[in-house]
């Protein structure tokens, strides 16, 4: 049945809101475009299939088509058809042939299916895209749908998880669901199905407190890649910044279902952030389909190069490269992200190839405009900002560069953490600095440890598990010869490549497993782990997964194993422990110097002596194992007062054979009690001033009792108390950490 009637009613409207907006007794349509000379409203059947009429809108006002229907009303079908030159030479690529989507459109019907007609220009035509294409796209073309925004949130409140307990877990919303055994099928792989509540308690009592959900925007299916019978599936490759993905709804639009799994996830505690592609889109370079902004306005939406603007600037790797240094297309971006944190309540976001959204025509700047317009939004300030900072373009590389107010993802914490434990020489160094929050590059501008998003692996690259299992890349399913994907991992196979039955082989994985989990969970700053990693999920070697929309990348929950259950209970420990003591997760970085009032360093590096780092030390390439003291009362924020956390020392050993290392003897206590051992060889207290021998390739946290008052009983009696007591906190962390990880980890490692 027609939404709207033929011979459609219309008044000049306003030129804002952009996009369809329902105000209750119409739709107001607004389309920007400087460069069009007329554009057409095309209305079609509920399905999409059927265009029903067109109606030319009647006002133009500052670069805004605009036009108002009485009666038109939710669920109304729409797109666009943009009259204006085509002059590919002059960067306008105008062809009212092609139907073009709104880029405000909050919902989308149907799909690409992907034909000749998408291209503005003849295929095969001697002057390719200077050819002009006069078939008619639109029985190709999925279309845009006006929505009714109302949704009964109830008592929805925002998380608001303080940065310093934040650990993002970033997951897939398809890949977490689809084989999961408690989630209906009719539910797997969409937002229903991550609002399941056995899916949500999952993340709850594994610790994680941000579900970082890869791309959600609409996006394009790929026809290379469908013609090689693969797809898609990270879904970098955006089509609409407003509209949820329609495969991921059981519905098929997806408005409600998403903000239902925002509702459900915020009950439980936990921030939604979302993965988002502002830097290029689905419509490529010069060669590209005319899908939506290169159809409404070519010159505006994209940089093309100044002297030759039949080409598009592509900073990207991806064919084209937003142009945030148009005014309109940054209001486009920044109403975009209103819109998520407004309208469908989530906390925050990560910025995909975040350099370019800083870059100017003359290079990236970190007072321009986009990144000025975050800083003082009073939405988008608020919530949490997190840029990849880096693209393909010159200069593209900018960890450290991005302003206060942004977190960013830090290649340098993956690659040196990998480094070390794979067994690199004179990794100790880098090593303290990314234990620390990498301050040499974060420190500047009143900016917090936080600003450094450390993580071992991500959805781009190998998974933990593949990462100790293969020393290359496997990925011929990709179709590409294996010329996809990083080669320089950083990853050790330990002696097999790929599956193995080798006893040892296998023990010495799950050990580097332990160590690389705990020293991202132990370090200065926000830890991000990657869905899968804290129960062993393997791609079998393949690191650059994008295409795999199959059992390569969908999480096996059924087919987690008695080392992954392992595993996963020693996440939940470390994650704990992360919370259970403020100086692992301080507010200030710890710089190492000597308070002046206080007499305390807030971080001494130690040898195994328990003599203090000197420059020798530090320089010596084979030097593997390192202590890390960090003192409780040292000065935790800027007030000049003690601090009272408790005392921990870190020691990491990334010998292939185990070192003796001397406890040191610190102000306030004379026994260590063993909180996590990697190796599972030891627990209890430990004297201090006494060598204790640190397994290989190991790492052992370890905290301070507090001295106690002399009681009037025996020095054998006040032992046995000591030991005692220490028991006891050991036993109540383990409660804390679902279970207990390292008494079940010593049984399976005598088992």
């Amino acid at each position: 049945m027609a939404i709207v009637k033929p011979s459609s009613r219309v008044t000049e409207g306003l030129p804002y809101p952009l996009g369809a907006t329902w105000d209750g007794l119409g739709v107001n349509f607004a389309l920007f475009s400087a460069h069009a000379t007329k554009v057409e409203l095309c209305l079609f059947d509920s399905s999409g299939k059927r265009e029903l009429e067109r109606i030319t809108l009647p006002e133009y006002t500052d670069e805004v088509w605009h036009g108002y229907l009485p009666d038109a009303r939710p669920g109304a079908v729409y797109a666009y058809r943009v009259h204006g030159p085509f002059a590919p030479e002059q960067g306008h690529r105008f062809n009212p042939h092609k139907l073009v989507l709104d880029p405000y459109a909050k919902g989308l019907v149907g799909r690409i299916d992907w034909h000749p007609s998408h291209f503005g220009y003849r295929m095969g035509h001697s002057a390719l895209d200077l050819s002009f294409d006069r078939r008619d796209s639109a029985p190709h073309m999925p279309k845009c749908r006006v929505i009714d925004p109302a949704f009964t949130w109830g008592r929805d409140r925002r998380p608001r998880i303080a940065w310093d307990r934040t650990i993002f877990y970033e997951a897939h919303v398809k890949g977490m669901t689809m084989r999961h055994p408690a989630v209906p099928p009719a539910l797997r792989g969409t937002y229903a199905g991550l609002a399941v509540k056995e899916v949500v308690d999952y993340l709850k009592a594994l610790g994680v407190t941000s579900v970082e959900l890869m791309p959600i925007h609409a996006f394009a299916q790929d026809q290379p890649l469908l013609d090689k019978g693969l797809r898609n599936y990270w879904g970098y490759n955006s089509l609409g910044f407003f509209a949820p993905e329609p495969g991921y709804s059981t519905s098929g639009g997806g408005i409600s279902e998403f903000k239902h799994m925002v509702a459900q996830l915020h009950d439980a505690g936990l921030e939604v952030i979302l993965d988002v592609v502002y830097n290029h889109t689905a419509e490529g370079n010069e060669l590209g389909p005319t899908l939506s902004f290169k159809g409404i306005d070519n010159a505006s939406y994209y940089r093309l190069i100044p002297d030759q603007q039949r080409y598009y600037i592509n900073e990207t790797g991806t064919g084209n490269t937003l142009n945030l240094s148009h005014p309109r297309v940054l209001q486009m971006v920044t109403d975009s992200l209103r819109y998520w944190v407004e309208e469908m309540h989530v906390d925050g976001f990560r910025f995909d190839l975040a350099t370019i959204l800083g870059r100017e025509p003359y290079g990236f700047d970190e007072g321009g405009g986009f990144l000025d317009s975050c800083r003082q939004d009073p939405v988008l300030s608020r919530v949490k900002l997190i840029a990849e900072p880096w693209d393909c373009g010159p200069g593209g590389y900018q960890v450290g560069g991005f302003p206060p107010g942004w977190a960013e993802w830090n290649d340098k914490f993956r690659d040196t953490v990998r480094a070390y434990w794979k067994g690199d020489e004179g990794q100790l160094p880098e090593l303290a600095d990314r234990l620390t929050a990498s301050g040499s590059v974060f420190n500047r501008r009143g900016r917090r440890p936080h600003a450094s998003v450390n993580f071992i692996t991500a959805h781009d690259g190998f998974t933990l598990n593949d990462l100790v299992s293969y020393n290359d890349k496997h990925n011929d399913a990709n179709g590409e010869e294996g010329r996809d994907g990083h080669s320089h991992n950083l990853s050790w196979n330990h002696g097999a490549e790929g599956p193995t039955d080798d006893p040892e082989i296998l023990s010495l994985r799950e050990r580097q497993k332990r160590n690389l989990l705990a020293t991202l969970i132990f370090s200065q700053g926000t830890p991000m782990i990657l869905a899968g990693d804290e129960f062993g999920h393997s791609q079998q070697g393949n690191n650059n997964a994008y295409c795999q929309d199959n059992e390569t990348t969908w999480l096996d929950w059924a087919g987690v194993d008695a080392a992954g259950e392992a595993l996963r209970d020693f996440v939940r420990h470390c994650i704990a422990l992360r919370q259970h003591y403020p100086i692992l997760r301080r507010g200030r970085f710890l710089t190492g110097q000597q308070h002046p009032d206080l007499d305390v360093k807030d971080v001494t590096w130690l040898t195994p002596a328990a003599a203090e780092m000197v420059p020798e030390n530090w320089h010596d390439p084979h030097a593997r194992c390192l202590g890390m003291l960090l003192d409780g009362r040292a000065q935790p924020t800027g007030i000049r007062r003690p601090g009272s956390d408790a005392t921990l020392l870190l020691l990491l050993n990334a010998h292939h054979e185990a070192v003796s290392f001397t406890l040191p003897t610190v102000t306030g206590g004379a026994l260590w009690q063993v909180l996590l051992d990697t190796a599972a060889e030891t627990d209890g207290v430990l004297p201090a001033g006494e060598a204790h021998p640190l397994a290989a390739r190991s790492l052992l946290l370890l905290g301070l009792q507090p001295a106690q008052p002399a009681p009037a009983h025996t020095d054998a009696d006040q032992a046995d108390s000591q030991q005692q007591e220490g028991d006891g906190q050991a036993a109540e962390m383990g409660d804390k950490a679902d279970g207990g990880w390292a008494g079940q980890d010593a049984r399976i490692a005598k088992g």
